[in-house]
């Protein structure tokens, strides 16, 4: 799905009252159109969880991203990072 498309979409949603957070490939994108969690990974297009059959890694990016809906402290947007362990 295309990475702005995802992001006014979160803002929607958060709009309505549900928390977001979206992964996202290019942080370019994150940062001009401003989603209200965006957890930027990495990764090549098309894998935005990791490596294919990494299930600890896919696990951590998960991890990661649901964090962010955790942390009351950062008013949106939040824009973090990934780092691989």
């Amino acid at each position: 799905m295309c990475n702005q498309a995802v992001s006014l979409i979160a803002a929607e949603l958060e709009r309505q009252g549900i928390s977001t957070v979206a992964i996202q490939l290019l942080r370019e994108v994150a940062e001009r159109v401003r989603p209200p969690r965006a957890l930027c990974v990495p990764f090549r297009h098309g894998y935005p969880l990791g490596s294919p059959n990494n299930a600890t890694e896919q696990h951590a990016v998960i991890d990661a991203a649901l964090r962010l809906i955790e942390d009351t402290n950062g008013t949106p947007p939040v824009l973090v990072d990934y780092v691989e362990h």
